[in-house]
């Protein structure tokens, strides 16, 4: 139940308080209530209350979501809100569209969990799609003060995912394929391979973003491909913040990538990747990347392997944890150990070869 204080006024009335949580800009709102005695205030809030809770027993989860969704798509970013949208339009509406928000219980969260993983969805996705649904259902539980079916919903346990990375002959392999195949784009397949940069990253970065005197790279905006909101296409393309605070940072420029940059060196406003004006997306570049791991008879793997691959010969080369997750963009260490750092096996063996006991 929502909290609520119960004050005696200079004009001999009682008035009653009643958090509505916040608008748009974080300012707190408020119902108010008056009454001669604090008995009639309670009763008025109690019935207020009432009134709220039979609205919410006409009002379906298709129709909560959307008052959720209306209530806090100016507080996030454009990217999340077109997460979100597609998240519901292809999971939860086909799912709970026409069923009253009131009458979900922990029965159907958790089947709706197992038809999710009969589908083939990972864990982690099911996670995001119920965390999610936790937020729109504790907006309800607040504004109508019924219980919160998620509560008690533990989020599947997500399996860690190997990522398959090109072994060390490959990635010289690759290299010796870069340089023999000099263009923007495998430009900036060696910048991904030699600073880490997330390709949404790679593909936002204009010459403006690249000071060659300093040697620094500096890490400002994104691109990606979203849903588009109230639009006549289905998809759009944005650029904007990165992910995260973290993620703004500046890099310092390896010596070995130099000499291309110089190079292919462009106007401030054009895009590295693209050498226009105008950016290359994210997917076109993946399928570039993809035809010239082709052309070089390498195994295919994804962009993004390129950046695991980077923090990983970064450690073999002794960079400190904290450094490397600065240079990553990453929020914690954490992330960077447990998530972009991988041994092979005859590290391994090396490793223990170093162990020496007397038997």
């Amino acid at each position: 139940m929502k909290k609520y204080n119960i004050y005696y006024r200079r004009d001999g009335r009682f008035e009653g308080r009643v958090s509505r949580g916040k608008d748009k800009d974080g300012k707190r709102l408020f119902s108010y209530f008056f009454g001669h005695t604090r008995e009639e205030v309670e009763q008025k809030i109690d019935t207020s209350r009432k009134s709220e809770q039979n609205n919410c027993c006409a009002t379906t989860v298709g129709q909560l979501f959307t008052e959720w969704f209306q209530n806090i798509r100016f507080r996030i970013k454009e990217s999340t809100a077109a997460n979100y949208l597609m998240k519901a339009e292809k999971h939860i509406i086909p799912e709970f569209s026409d069923i009253n928000a009131s009458e979900i219980d922990e029965s159907d969260i958790c089947r709706f969990i197992e038809s999710r993983q009969k589908k083939g969805l990972s864990n982690r996705y099911i996670s995001d799609i119920l965390v999610m649904l936790k937020s729109v259902f504790r907006y309800a539980s607040n504004k109508y003060q019924f219980c919160n079916p998620l509560d008690s919903i533990p989020l599947p346990k997500s399996k860690k995912t190997e990522v398959t990375l090109l072994n060390n002959d490959e990635q010289q392999k690759l290299q010796h394929y870069i340089v023999k195949n000099q263009n923007t784009t495998t430009l900036g397949i060696a910048l991904a391979m030699s600073t880490g940069i997330r390709i949404g990253e790679l593909c936002a970065l204009q010459w403006c973003d690249i000071d060659l005197e300093k040697r620094i790279l500096t890490v400002k905006k994104t691109i990606q491909r979203i849903k588009a909101i109230n639009g006549q296409s289905k998809t759009k393309l944005i650029i904007t913040e990165p992910k995260s605070e973290s993620s703004k940072r500046k890099i310092p420029i390896p010596e070995c990538i130099m000499p291309v940059l110089e190079k292919f060196k462009g106007n401030n406003n054009e895009y590295l990747i693209s050498g226009a004006i105008n950016p290359t997306e994210p997917r076109t570049l993946q399928y570039r990347f993809v035809s010239i791991l082709k052309n070089a008879d390498l195994p295919s793997v994804h962009f993004h392997s390129l950046r695991h691959m980077f923090a990983t010969k970064c450690m073999k080369l002794g960079f400190d944890v904290k450094s490397l997750s600065e240079i990553l963009g990453h929020s914690s260490v954490e992330v960077t150990l447990n998530r972009y750092v991988h041994s092979d096996f005859d590290q391994k063996r090396q490793f223990m070869k170093r162990i020496s006991l007397n038997f």
